[in-house]
């Protein structure tokens, strides 16, 4: 006997049986005969011996048998359980209403409500059993279907969870797809994309899970040939068996696409392939899955716009960091709601000391007033700029820029301008200087030609001539001066780069100069190891240099001093030192002797004349010839400028 048939005994046993009496044997009652047949009932009569001996026409139906081929037939043949596929008593334990499975004549089953009762005689002896099956398909259907549906439904609520409580989305995707994909029953489930953009539409597969079991499967190849299919799908879902068409069997797996809707660009679906070749999802299954398409939708648009705030907050922070001013954003209180600066920066001082303090608690209130300005008390609406402010423990000078961000909230941008102060400076000073040199030779030359016009005798006129020849060739040195710096500034000096030999243009740097150090009484020299050396340089440009050098070593030079220009060479460059016993340079002023304008303090004091520009042109010159030029000095004994040049082969 099969085991998972009901044994007789234990069929009697578990049902709960009604006793019916009765005088007579089954058939003999004729009333009772008319209503067996007449019900919708499906009632069997079963013998004392557990054998059919009759069943109306809707039980005969329901198993597909005829009444002569069911009479005499052992119940265990028809009526058995199968605890292995759940079918329990829904009832409590009082109920004689049974769950069973029927066994029909083409060898299908069929789940059934059983309910049993023993009729008796007048002897009060049992007569026979009848028993009523109920049919269960559609119920026991839209079990599995709601069960299916709410595991379905579990599995998405889970994933989603997961999901939105994940910080990287792209890593719990899989996992996703790995539960949805098992809860659907499909071997292979993936997010994918369509890229429309090419001359040939493709399939871009982003994320998928294909089961363990299965052969490697290609998804971008199953997918390709639904292309315009899939491009047309608007909403609802795409199946490769065509929507009237979904029992049809094919030879390659069964795709159902839904759309991802606004999240992976031009075309986003959520993908399963079945290995059944049919879709026998039910309707409810399907808005399970659109459901789940929604949601990684969302979560994948969530982590989109994440993924897009931090990059912004990234960027922002970097372009802030990289700026060289100091950004503080405060309230209408004077709060310090952030405070950005370089490392660098002179005020610098890490956020986390000074957000939620006041700006006057770290600068001066009359400072802060200024900065925020008369018309920003109680709301920020109108920008502020306070040019130049010092504080008090920097040296440093610095202007501030107020604009607001709302009517609560300002931004104030501090910029260290000490060395545009200091240009500026330079530059006021410079256009002193220049006045003051330009002026005086020309002073001087109006008044040689005066003299000249009044007469007086031959040595008077002639020194009268001399000086006016001085005075304009002085001015003229200093205009050159000036046009040269413009050139090198706008890049329209351009040097004719060749080898040459260094020596001539020493020599005649230095009797451009003679007469200047005649004058002072200082002594010029030249010395060479060998003669000629050959550079790489320009002549003209060589010799403004020289001629700068010089003069400058003459004209810092006390009287009765000497300037020595030595020449001297190695395997790659030739060394021109021109050595003087002057003055010096201070130690401070070393770091900004070559910048335009600028003078040590010391020759502003002795008011030795100078434009300022001199130096700034010899580096200039000498760094487009591909030299270098360095200095040396000593206070109050003297100064050895360097210039460095490289050897002509």
């Amino acid at each position: 006997m099969d085991e998972k048939t009901i044994p007789l005994q234990k069929y009697l046993i578990q049902s709960k049986i009604h006793k019916v009496k009765t005088g007579k044997r089954w058939g003999e009652d004729l009333h009772y005969r008319a209503l067996f047949e007449q019900t919708s009932e499906c009632v069997f009569i079963i013998g004392l011996d557990f054998r059919y001996l009759a069943a109306n026409q809707q039980a005969l139906r329901l198993l597909g048998y005829e009444e002569h081929e069911l009479v005499g037939m052992p119940v265990s043949n028809v009526i058995s359980q199968d605890d292995s596929l759940g079918h329990q008593s829904f009832l409590d334990d009082q109920s004689d209403l049974y769950e069973r499975i029927l066994k029909r004549k083409d060898g299908s089953t069929l789940p059934v409500e059983v309910s049993t009762s023993v009729v008796y005689n007048e002897t009060g002896e049992p007569a026979y059993i009848q028993s009523i099956a109920r049919d269960m398909s559609e119920r026991k259907s839209a079990e599995w279907v709601l069960k299916r549906h709410t595991q379905i439904l579990s599995v998405i609520g889970d994933a989603t969870a997961r999901l939105l409580r994940s910080s990287s989305i792209e890593i719990k995707i899989p996992e996703v797809l790995e539960s949805l994909g098992l809860a659907m029953d499909v071997f292979c489930c993936a997010i994918f994309e369509i890229n429309t953009f090419a001359a040939n539409p493709f399939v871009q597969v982003r994320h998928n899970w294909q089961r363990s079991d299965k052969e490697a499967f290609d998804i971008s190849a199953a997918i390709e040939s639904f292309i315009p299919e899939l491009l047309k799908t608007g909403g609802g879902y795409f199946s490769s068996l065509g929507p009237d068409d979904r029992s049809a069997s094919f030879s390659r797996p069964t795709l159902v696409a839904i759309p991802i809707n606004g999240n992976l660009g031009s075309w986003g679906f959520l993908g399963f392939f079945l290995e059944e070749n049919k879709l026998s999802w039910s309707i409810s299954e399907l808005e399970a899955a659109q459901t789940a398409a929604n949601l990684i939708g969302s979560a994948l648009q969530r982590n989109r716009y994440e993924e897009t705030i931090r990059l912004n907050e990234t960027r922002n922070r970097i372009i802030l960091d990289a700026l060289p001013d100091l950004l503080i954003r405060i309230d209408t209180y004077g709060t310090i709601l952030d405070y950005s600066a370089n490392s660098d920066h002179p005020l610098y001082i890490h956020r986390d000391m000074v957000e939620g303090k006041k700006l006057s608690e770290i600068w001066p209130e009359e400072i802060v007033q200024k900065i925020i300005g008369a018309m920003n008390e109680g709301s920020f609406t109108t920008p502020s700029h306070m040019q130049e402010f010092q504080l008090p423990y920097s040296n440093h000078t610095y202007e501030a820029r107020l604009y607001p961000i709302s009517l609560s909230e300002a931004l104030i941008v501090i910029r260290d301008i000490t060395e545009q102060a200091r240009l500026n400076e330079m530059k006021s000073d410079f256009i002193n200087r220049a006045s003051h040199e330009l002026r005086t030779p020309l002073t001087a030359a109006i008044l040689m030609t005066e003299l000249i016009q009044e007469g007086g005798t031959t040595d008077e006129l002639n020194e009268y001539w001399r000086t006016l020849k001085s005075e304009l060739n002085r001015q003229k040195i200093l205009i050159d001066r000036l046009l040269i710096a413009g050139r090198l500034e706008s890049g329209m000096m351009k040097l004719e780069i060749a080898p040459m030999d260094v020596i001539p243009a020493l020599e005649e740097s230095l009797m451009a100069v003679k007469p200047i150090a005649h004058k002072g009484k200082v002594s010029l020299s030249l010395t060479a190891q060998r003669r000629p050396i050959q550079v790489i340089g320009d002549k003209s440009g060589l010799q403004q240099v020289f001629i700068n050098l010089i003069n400058n070593a003459v004209k810092f030079s006390r009287q009765g001093g000497d300037v020595k220009v030595t020449v001297s060479e190695n395997e790659s460059e030739v060394l021109i030192d021109i050595v003087d016993s002057g003055v010096g340079i201070p130690e401070q002023a070393m770091s900004h002797l070559f910048e335009r304008f600028y003078r040590a303090k010391n020759v502003t004091i002795a008011e030795i004349p100078g434009s300022g520009i001199g130096l700034y042109i010899v580096k200039s010159i000498v760094e487009e010839l591909g030299g270098t030029i360095h200095v040396s000095s000593v206070l109050n004994q003297g100064t050895t400028f360097t210039v460095s040049l490289k050897r002509a082969e």
